[in-house]
């Protein structure tokens, strides 16, 4: 039923000259869901256009059954964390929490209610008295998903939630996000790779505003089976062998030099591994024309 799914038909968004979205079709169902793609691929437009903070522009979207342009029934069903979340700096977290709350329409005793529950499910309660300004990265991201789901949604999109966050706090942040993705549609958006890894069974590759890959996890690492080698290779072999290869990762222990990357023929004096889906991603990149796989791609570092 179209009341548990994100419905999207002929997507197209530009900005003057610029086609930011160009004829996007997707179905998104319940569970995580990540969206993939370079910095400028169209993520963060899609984004905005799902949270109603953008016009859609060509085509059709239905959230759980709603038309997009119905913006108040979208915003009371859906829940949003911007990459750049900022939050009444001054206020303390549980005065930051009830004002939301109370623009939000909700009533006192539900509105504190549900500030205490969400504050306790981010692991934020102990910190309630303490003013928004002082919290680190993590516990501002943490805040931002209690805010989102202040009003219950049936949708909760976040975009690029991890960026700078250090390991531990991005791998709490992560398990949070799949707690919640147990009771509604969250849509990841990231250029960080090991978050889609990590969190998600299905996923979504944009790049330049077009849908390149819209599937599972596993069938995007079926793709590149057979096509990722590991090498040691002497210092002096690496600048040839960038020439020849499309690397993925190297990692350098006195003069030698140990790589991983992608071929689509045998390679002499390398062995075949199995694929991670950073690996899989660079080469679906590059099969569909993208030369250049520097810009926006992210690992763990």
């Amino acid at each position: 039923m179209d009341e548990n799914k994100i419905i999207i038909t002929g997507l197209s968004k530009s900005y003057w000259n610029k086609r930011a979205l160009d004829q996007v079709d997707l179905v998104i169902e319940q569970g995580m869901f990540g969206l993939l793609g370079r910095n400028g691929a169209g993520k963060t437009t899609l984004m905005k256009i799902l949270a109603t903070l953008l016009p859609k522009g060509e085509g059709k979207i239905s959230v759980c059954g709603v038309p997009i342009e119905h913006t108040k029934e979208i915003r009371k069903i859906t829940g949003y964390l911007p990459q750049d979340f900022s939050m009444y700096p001054s206020m303390r977290i549980e005065e930051a929490m009830d004002y939301l709350g109370i623009l939000s329409g909700i009533e006192t005793k539900e509105r504190r209610a549900r500030t205490e529950q969400l504050l306790r499910r981010v692991n934020l309660l102990e910190h309630r008295k303490e003013k928004v300004k002082a919290l680190s990265g993590g516990m501002k991201r943490r805040l931002g998903i209690a805010q989102a789901l202040l009003n219950d949604p049936k949708v909760l999109i976040v975009d690029e939630p991890t960026a700078g966050l250090d390991p531990e706090e991005r791998i709490r942040f992560r398990n949070l996000l799949c707690e919640v993705a147990e009771e509604r549609i969250v849509i990841l958006s990231t250029h960080i790779v090991g978050d889609i890894e990590a969190t998600c069974e299905k996923i979504a590759i944009l790049n330049e505003g077009q849908l390149l890959y819209n599937g599972t996890v596993d069938e995007l690492l079926e793709k590149a089976r057979g096509q990722v080698y590991t090498k040691e290779a002497d210092r002096r072999e690496v600048p040839r062998l960038k020439k020849e290869f499309r690397i993925t990762s190297m990692h350098t222990q006195n003069n030698r030099v140990y790589l991983r990357f992608l071929s689509e023929t045998p390679v002499p004096g390398a062995q075949v591994c199995e694929p991670n889906i950073e690996d899989a991603y660079m080469l679906y990149l590059y099969r569909n024309g993208v030369r250049s796989l520097d810009d926006g791609l992210g690992g763990e570092s």
